[in-house]
């Protein structure tokens, strides 16, 4: 009963909504809401500034966009500000036709689905609202009812510039329904809907011999014209072409290129003057933002076309390439797997990370600079500390190449694995070594992959192996040094006395004999070198752990095992360098006696419990982690 209330409400909601008055009442609502009379650019701009932007690391961020697309912030920070903003403005740039261009699956389409649903839903806002000439099929501006010489008293008077010119059907409406008294004629509040074709149309290419140009027009009722006598009768002519139902809105043209002639030449009037030819009427006036999308290769077929010239001059290419960063991809997988009948499947944690992996590392091309490997290139693009490296290096790779990204795997052949896992292995848990056997498998399946990018593209599997090897390894490690959290207190408390030694230049006293002991330099490089410090650089290291130490006590803070986290890190690793005997004999042993076996199931415990894995991925991770501490 709960949905039932729910249609109820929106249902009433949209009453609430609507609004009819004539063309006096709706000059009356300019005074106070201008904003009502926007373009269709304004508007969709508007929708998109009006859902938030922040800014990360120097790109803009635009919220409109966050849920459904990701690692794209670049592409979308430039579609914004070079075409939506400153067509909004009324400049030249709106005067042409948005082309998206990038690989398949890259995410045009939803990236234009977004736009047109996001029109839907901002027609229904107060900002978003759109009026129109009530019972006109092309919804008309209500403003086109103010003749030509009186708009610059009207632009005096509103501030607001009047485009376009009266229909055929509202002009003869004007004079025979309402007798000329424009004041009178009837305008109401119209919201954008793709399903009842208000303000959104789609255009599909078929086969050029079948299609007809009325399915961009419109055509002549036949039905009519004994009843109104002529063709050139607006009242016989239908105004339902997709360029008539998509004015004051989006008008998407789906493999714009693929299309006839004929049916191009018909937006480069649209385009350039706002206007299309229909029947044997004057030009119609229409406002409608323009969009297509298509692949790279036809849009190099296209302009060297010498026919297409005309056309492509009235173009706006905006590329739209692959997301190049690792956790923004893992997103796009998770977000495909929640729409999937097998959202319920258990992904041990990590898996869709190194499946993500091996597909960046196919969209990159090796960097110029001898210093940078594609591992190295793929960990600073997707923001990872590197050492030695900062934004300006991954601004400086950035630049190398400006066709990264337009190749590569797309999300869907990742997914498309991945279910092939789960079906034909009938899972109920798969995990990143599953994967990227099913990746490895599908290779040979791919159409397009040659035998020379097969072996690249296996040599990029094996790379990701290798990440989650380590992955792997400091998984079980932390979860093994977690059950011997003691031992790795007092290591810590060991070291931390050995350094405020060293650092004061003290001596240490043995708690056995009492006497005085140097601090052991041994034990101290034994921990450091787990995280790369260096001889040179051990007595900077110590200095900073002592500062830190201060710092904590000055607050009335204890310095313990979480406080630093490299320090973190270099324990667990000289701990678990120390229990990789234990991890060994337990992950390995067949018939592991009692002790061995209530490690084991501590391990499990936490891998579970912290780690997001369940009892199956648990228990694999252990055997695999074994089987490498073992070669």
């Amino acid at each position: 009963m709960d949905i039932l209330r729910k249609l109820t409400n929106y249902r009433e909601e949209e009453e609430k909504l609507r609004w009819e008055g004539t063309f006096r009442d709706y000059l009356d609502l300019l005074k106070e809401k201008p904003w009502v009379a926007q373009s269709a650019h304004s508007r969709v701009y508007n929708m998109i500034k009006d859902a938030g932007v922040e800014e990360v690391d120097g790109v803009k961020k635009y919220r409109f966009f966050s849920h459904q697309l990701f690692g794209l912030e670049e592409a979308l920070e430039k579609l914004v500000e070079e075409y939506f903003h400153p067509a909004a403005k009324r400049l030249d740039v709106r005067k042409r036709i948005l082309l998206l261009m990038g690989p398949v699956s890259g995410g045009k389409s939803t990236l234009v689905t977004m736009l047109k649903r996001g029109l839907e839903a901002y027609s229904r806002t107060e900002q978003g609202a759109v009026f129109a000439i009530k019972g006109c099929p092309m919804h008309e501006d209500p403003l086109h009812l103010i003749p030509q010489h009186l708009r610059a008293d009207f632009y005096g008077e509103y501030g607001i510039r009047i485009e376009g010119n009266l229909s055929p059907l509202n002009m003869l409406r004007l004079e025979e329904e309402y007798g000329g008294r424009i004041e009178d004629v009837l305008v109401e509040r119209v919201f954008f809907s793709e399903d009842k074709r208000t303000g959104i149309g789609t255009f599909s290419p078929s086969d050029p011999k079948s299609q007809d140009i009325a399915d961009l027009t419109g055509s002549i009722d036949f039905s009519t014209i004994a009843e109104y006598g002529s063709e050139s009768d607006p009242r016989a002519y239908r105004f339902d072409g997709e360029l008539n139902k998509a004015n004051r809105g989006i008008m998407e043209f789906q493999e714009m290129l693929k299309c006839d002639e004929k049916f191009l030449w018909h937006l480069l009037s649209l385009t350039q003057e706002g206007n299309f030819k229909a029947g044997r009427f004057a030009l119609i006036s229409a406002d409608e933002l323009i969009i297509a999308h298509t692949n790279e290769t036809e849009y190099r077929s296209f302009i060297a076309n010498k026919k297409n010239e005309a056309l492509h001059s009235r173009i706006i290419v905006m590329p739209v390439p692959y997301n190049l960063r690792v956790t923004e991809e893992e997103k796009i997988y998770e977000k495909m797997i929640r729409e999937s009948d097998v959202a319920d499947i258990h992904i041990a944690p990590h898996t869709l990370k190194v499946a993500a992996m091996f597909t960046i590392l196919t969209r990159l091309r090796e960097p110029k600079r001898a210093d940078i490997d594609l591992l190295k290139k793929m960990r600073l693009y997707d923001g990872m500390a590197v050492e030695g490296y900062n934004s300006q290096d991954v601004k400086e790779l950035k630049n190398e190449y400006q066709d990264e990204g337009m190749f590569g795997i797309d999300p869907r052949y990742v997914i498309n694995r991945i279910s092939s896992t789960i079906i034909k292995k009938e899972m109920k848990s798969i995990n990143a070594l599953d994967v990227l056997l099913s990746l490895k498998e599908g290779l040979d399946q791919h159409p397009s992959i040659t035998p020379e990018l097969k072996e690249k593209y296996l040599n990029f599997i094996s790379l990701a192996r290798k990440e989650y090897d380590e992955i792997a390894k400091k998984e079980v490690q932390k979860a093994f040094v977690y059950s011997y959290e003691e031992s790795a207190k007092t290591l810590m408390d060991n070291y931390l006395d050995n350094v405020e030694a060293f650092c004061n230049k003290v001596k240490l006293h043995d708690p056995l004999t009492g006497e005085e002991i140097n601090p052991d330099e041994k034990l101290m490089r034994s921990i450091e070198e787990q995280i790369g410090i260096s001889e040179n650089a051990k007595k900077a290291f110590r200095e900073e752990i002592l500062i830190r130490i201060s710092a904590y006590a000055r607050k009335g803070k204890r310095f313990d095992y979480n406080s630093h986290d490299r320090l973190r890190e270099a324990i667990q690793k000289k701990l678990f360098a120390d229990l990789k005997d234990v991890v060994k004999i337990t992950t390995s042993t067949k018939t592991p006696d009692e002790q061995q076996l209530k490690k084991i199931n501590e391990v499990v415990a936490r891998l579970i419990d912290d780690y997001g894995y369940n009892s199956t991925s648990a228990n694999e991770l252990l055997r695999y982690v074994g089987s490498l501490l073992n070669r």
